[in-house]
């Protein structure tokens, strides 16, 4: 609770508040003080609550301070069947609810100021339900609404603008130079509009390159839309085969399959469904969410410097080293049950972890023979197309199957052979190793012999022409056969051209006629848009006028409605004042004496009378008092010095008395014992 305390004097004492407490004044202050406290602190959040606490009503404060604080939610600590107790301390100021409140609000300023102006605009108005009959209401209600969601909607992007980062000096200085490019290209129209006029048919032209441009666009379009449609159709084929082969592979299926095996296959999916769907996309779900709720705070969040990064990273190793600790901790208890528990976790997370490895292997297995199943679906598509047969039966496929057995047997033999002349290799390539060795040590003294001779280099000259004479052969030869295959592939691409223009003549024939009915639909649809824009810009400016004459005419008509009020309300006063004028005149000319007392002119006579006698013997009164200050005063002179002569003649006689304590006066026939 202290420290609650003084977290709040501290707060106090800052800007803006500038109290200057202490943790004793601030014990020491009064419930209206307090409240006068609590009602600065939400002024501060709330302008709105800028009120004198003593200028108000107990209940009026608490029930206003009460809606504040719900709108700000704060939820008082205890049950919540303790929200009378709540009120009642909110009324009578006691500190164990003003204490709580002023430390929750003094922690959340910034967050609870703009919870306060958003409540401005978002807490909706309560109209009763007799008022929402009319339509009035009912239209101003709802365009209210409308600019609820309108407010929040822009204050959404209001907070995505100040939390993206952006500066307004860059925004601005981005505007500048695009104003500046805007007044480049103004002037480079200019210039070429200018250059433009002085070419013969300049308009014409303009017109011919402006439709131009237009029916590129168009062009352009119709491709696309074009290849959207090769899109949907691929799409649509690939769809179609995939359906074909999987009926084809149930089919198979249901033809060879026994019923304990479908059934054992079944149980197999079920159970891995069940594993996948229970356990392991679960967890992939949560850790999924938990990314995007991970991202989604961090993209909240405004942009990190520098500084912040490193203090994030200092406290993930201070939190990296705690955990280090407790797991050494934990490893230096060494607890024989938690040892045997802890085998029997390790055992039960190996497994765990077996089993969802083997699960991802087999959803990887799945969608590789999915990807396989695709890839030999447009496989044989392709097959289909280029061959022009279908694929292989199911006799076929067998016939196809003894063949490869055959094959495989021929296969195994060649293999045999080849593993002989691997062996054979081996063996040859040891014996061409040693040629190599003693070619280099035949090298090495043709060199010697060459170098006694005085011709170092012969030999190798003579092998490097060889290899340039051989390489140049070859190079020959390639050179040739590239030259055959490139005239035979221009032979098939002239003749695979040839077919295609005969197979697309057909069709650029059908073509011709659509063209021309999109060249007169979009000239149609052009002059029903210009004739729609036009007239809904028409009607558009009718809307607007007429909408200003109303504006102008409800404004008027309020005009007269409050003058008619107004004129309605002096009417009013002055026929009272006529009334009473008549009374007056009527009261005033009766006969009647009672009458003409009760009369207005006869009471402010007689007033006018009494105050004339009273201001009479008040002036008489101050003659008097005038006339008789003088003697009045040496009266007054003459009594104090008779009061000082007393108060002498006092304190000789105490003197006296005091001298003769104990003494025995005789006198006048009498003893007296002075003390």
């Amino acid at each position: 609770m202290s420290e609650q305390i003084k977290f709040i004097v501290d707060q106090l004492n800052k800007e803006p508040f500038r109290k200057n407490f202490n943790l004793i004044t601030f014990d020491s202050l009064e419930p209206m003080q307090l409240l006068q406290v609590l009602n600065d602190v939400l002024a501060e959040i709330d302008p709105k609550q800028n009120i004198n606490v003593r200028e108000e009503m107990p209940d009026q404060t608490a029930k206003r301070m009460f809606n504040v604080l719900g709108v700000l939610k704060y939820k008082p600590p205890g049950n919540p069947a303790d929200v009378s107790n709540f009120r009642q301390g909110l009324v009578t100021g006691a500190k164990p609810v003003i204490h709580p409140i002023l430390y929750w609000l003094l922690q959340r300023m910034a967050e609870l100021k703009k919870r306060a102006y958003l409540a401005r605009y978002l807490v909706k108005l309560e109209v009763p339900a007799e008022f929402l009959q009319e339509d009035v209401v009912i239209d101003t209600y709802h365009q209210y609404e409308e600019l609820v969601e309108r407010f929040k909607g822009l204050h959404k992007e209001s907070e995505q603008l100040k939390s993206s980062g952006f500066s307004t000096a860059e925004i601005r200085k981005d505007i500048g130079t695009m104003e500046e490019e805007k007044d480049q290209l103004v002037k480079r129209v200019e210039r070429l509009k200018k250059r433009v006029e002085t070419v013969s048919n300049h308009q014409r032209m303009l017109e011919m390159a402006r439709q131009l441009r237009v029916e590129k666009e168009r062009e352009e379009s119709l491709a696309q839309q074009k290849q959207e449609q090769k899109n949907q159709l691929f799409h649509t084929e690939q769809r179609l085969q995939r359906s074909q082969q999987q009926l084809k592979d149930l089919r198979q299926a249901a033809a060879d399959a026994k019923p304990e095996s479908l059934m054992k296959r079944l149980e197999e999916e079920i159970k891995f469904n069940s594993y996948m769907v229970t356990d392991k996309l679960p967890k992939e779900i949560d850790s999924k969410k938990q990314t995007l709720q991970n991202l989604q705070k961090v993209v909240s969040e405004p942009a990190m410097g520098q500084s912040e990064l490193a203090e994030l990273e200092q406290k993930i190793q201070e939190l990296n080293k705690q955990i280090n600790q407790l797991i050494e901790k934990r490893m230096m208890r060494n607890d024989p049950i938690d040892d045997k528990l802890s085998l029997f976790r390790q055992q039960a997370s190996i497994i765990m972890r077996k089993k969802e490895a083997k699960a991802e292997e087999l959803q990887e297995a799945k969608e590789e023979l999915s990807r396989v199943e695709k890839e030999l679906a447009q496989r044989s598509s392709q097959a289909r197309d280029l061959d022009g047969n279908e694929i292989i039966k199911d006799d076929e496929l067998k016939k196809y199957v003894s063949k490869l057995r055959s094959k495989s047997m021929v296969f195994k033999k060649k293999r045999q052979e080849i593993a002989e002349l691997r062996a054979e290799y081996g063996v040859l390539q040891r014996t061409e190793e040693i040629l190599k060795q003693r070619l280099e040590a035949m090298q090495q003294q043709l060199q010697s012999i060459e170098a006694k001779r005085g011709i170092s280099g012969y030999s190798d000259t003579q092998e490097e022409l060889e290899r340039v004479s051989a390489i140049k052969s070859e190079l020959d030869e390639m050179k040739g056969r590239t030259l055959d295959d490139m005239s035979e592939m221009v032979k098939k691409l002239n003749t695979l051209i040839s077919e295609r223009k005969s197979a697309l003549a057909p069709l650029i024939k059908e073509l011709r006629p659509l063209r021309q009915r999109c060249q007169e639909l979009n000239q149609e649809y052009e002059e029903k848009k210009a004739q729609y824009d036009s007239c809904a810009a028409g009607l558009e400016s009718n809307r607007s006028k007429l909408e200003q004459e109303v504006r102008a005419l409800r404004e008027e008509n309020i005009q007269e409605e409050s003058r008619y009020h107004y004129i309605d309300c002096m009417k009013a006063v002055i026929e009272m004042q006529i009334q009473r004028a008549a009374d007056e005149t009527k009261l005033y000319v009766s006969a009647e004496p009672q009458d003409r007392r009760r009369a207005i002119r006869e009471q402010y006579t007689r007033n006018i009378l009494e105050q004339e006698n009273l201001g009479k013997k008040l002036r008489e009164k101050q003659k008097e008092v005038r006339e008789s200050h003088g003697p009045n005063m040496k009266q007054v002179k003459m009594w104090r010095d008779l009061e000082q002569l007393m108060e002498c003649k006092k304190q000789c006689f105490m003197k006296q008395n005091q001298a003769s304590i104990g003494l025995v006066i005789q006198g006048g026939g009498e003893d007296r014992l002075v003390l």
